[in-house]
């Protein structure tokens, strides 16, 4: 079947900033090539089928950032960017109290159709992308950018942004440090996931074999769901993002900050 659908869109590509920003969960469209998998329109809406609010925020930090942003352009229940393709949770059969029926008992040829139209695209397209910078002698921080829900198995979360590493914790630590000044609302390390509940799959692929700074930035999504509040938010963590790198930076060369 041809492809008739964005497995993956790339935006501002040429910016000269020094970060490569990923949005893994940036839609909840579903192609007619996969149906609609047997939801009704609430759960294509929910944050079950998609980051909501996310790709905004990924866009405004592109912007502000100056640099290349990648997105995904089908729902994560067709397939999730962001596990590896042997994962259960690449194609959920139930996502938190959803019951997703089109996934239930799929053929390995359908795994295999999904992982080839989607998941491979996109990765080669980062690949491709950070490989370009790699060869310019570029060493770019690698973002990817999602948000998460307020309540979750109806258990509220009080944290508001959370910020997650693979193996290299430093850029994290660092930029968590900056962003609860600079954002004003409560951050933590490794909130609401770690590494541990299998999110890092972008940054262990992309980022930690060429040791690269990088953090997956997680907004809860209920502080996304308005223009201003989006600006403000992108704002923030914008300049986090540029201190937190500057400063590394700076300790890396020796010299005395503050």
């Amino acid at each position: 079947m041809a492809q008739t659908f964005n497995a993956v869109t790339v935006e501002n590509g040429t910016g000269m900033g020094r970060f490569m920003l990923v949005c893994e969960h940036a839609s909840n469209a579903f192609p007619d090539a996969f149906g609609d998998l047997g939801i009704d329109a609430d759960t294509a809406r929910s944050h079950v089928a998609w980051d909501p609010g996310a790709l905004a925020l990924a866009r405004a930090l592109s912007k502000r950032l100056d640099s290349v942003l990648i997105h995904a352009g089908v729902s994560r229940l067709i397939q999730d960017l962001n596990r590896p393709p042997n994962a259960q949770s690449a194609m959920p059969e139930k996502s938190e109290v959803y019951l997703i029926p089109g996934n239930r008992d799929l053929t390995t040829a359908e795994r295999l159709r999904r992982t080839r139209e989607i998941y491979i695209p996109f990765h080669a397209r980062v690949a491709a992308e950070l490989a370009q910078r790699l060869a310019r002698g570029e060493q770019p921080a690698f973002v990817t950018v999602h948000s998460f829900t307020p309540v979750y198995f109806g258990q509220p979360r009080n944290v508001e942004i959370g910020f997650i590493h693979d193996g290299d914790a430093s850029f994290a630590e660092t930029v968590l440090d900056r962003a609860r000044v600079t954002t004003g609302h409560r951050c933590e390390l490794n909130a609401p996931y770690s590494a541990a509940d299998g999110v890092a799959h972008t940054l262990r692929l992309h980022a930690t074999p060429y040791g690269l700074r990088h953090v997956m930035i997680e907004v809860r999504n209920d502080l996304l769901a308005e223009d201003a509040a989006v600006t403000r938010i992108a704002d923030g963590l914008a300049e986090a993002l540029r201190r937190a790198l500057e400063w590394l930076e700076d300790v890396g060369n020796g010299k005395e900050t503050v």
